[in-house]
């Protein structure tokens, strides 16, 4: 039991540090989506698309998070396989060896719904950004592509992909400023760019969006997906803003 635990464990740091992998890369001023495969094909060592390496290998700064990504990937590795080994073992019977199978297949889909979850989007990814903030040594600001502008509040690039809450809807529709999401500018799929894009601009998939407002609250957006479960996201959203107005408000009373 030991081991099962201890795998479970190293699987959820594991998944930790590859978002915090991810909202190291993107705060290089690389886009979300992508960010979130560097990182994932970092730790597990399965490479790069030529185009999206050069993009990781020509930066500097990419280059010391994809690295520190990889060390840790090799050693995560080696230690899931031990930590497998010894779940099985020191099984005596058939039996209990379909039990641990069992209760390790369990524990992994927990931890997936867990990484899918709105409570982890917002809080969790927002507390691995204050974190990387204060203790990282990456000088992860690159003005070019994103722009940190104090605390939780970012400029930030975010591309659409099919599925997702943003996909097909006017901004009118998708009311982002009642997030606290400001959309500055959007780069359409075919290449036109709206620097002041208005209200019945539609966004679909394949365009990338200039936000500005809560990292978290970016973040969360870039996995909401187009389902009930988005909506209410958006509601939750929305409500939250509210509270950090009214805050606000009284802090300046």
């Amino acid at each position: 039991m030991i081991a099962i635990t201890s795998l479970v464990v190293i699987v959820a740091v594991a998944l930790l540090v590859t978002r915090m992998g991810a909202l190291a890369l993107t705060a290089t001023g690389m886009p979300a989506d992508i960010a979130r495969f560097q990182a994932r094909s970092a730790f597990t060592g399965v490479g790069f698309t030529t185009s999206e390496s050069e993009a990781v290998v020509r930066h500097p700064v990419r280059r010391r998070i994809v690295m520190v990504l990889m060390t840790v990937g090799n050693a995560g590795f080696v230690t899931i396989v031990a930590s497998l080994i010894l779940s099985f073992s020191t099984t005596t019977s058939t039996g209990n060896a379909l039990l641990r199978l069992l209760l390790i297949v369990a524990a992994m889909s927990g931890l997936a719904f867990l990484t899918r979850t709105a409570l982890f989007q917002q809080r969790v990814t927002s507390l691995l950004a204050k974190l990387l903030d204060r203790y990282s040594s990456l000088e992860l600001r690159d003005f070019h592509h994103m722009m940190r502008l104090g605390g939780e509040y970012a400029v930030v690039e975010l591309g659409v992909e099919d599925g997702d809450w943003l996909a097909s809807k006017s901004l009118f529709e998708l009311e982002l400023s009642d997030e606290g999401v400001l959309v500055l500018a959007v780069q359409t799929a075919n290449g036109e760019f709206l620097g002041v894009p208005r209200g019945q601009t539609t966004i679909n998939a394949g365009d990338t969006l200039v936000l500005y407002g809560r990292t978290s609250s970016i973040a969360d957006l870039d996995t909401r997906p187009d389902t009930p479960r988005g909506d209410r996201a958006h509601d939750e959203a929305v409500a939250e803003q509210d509270e950090i107005l009214e805050e606000e408000a009284e802090g300046n009373e």
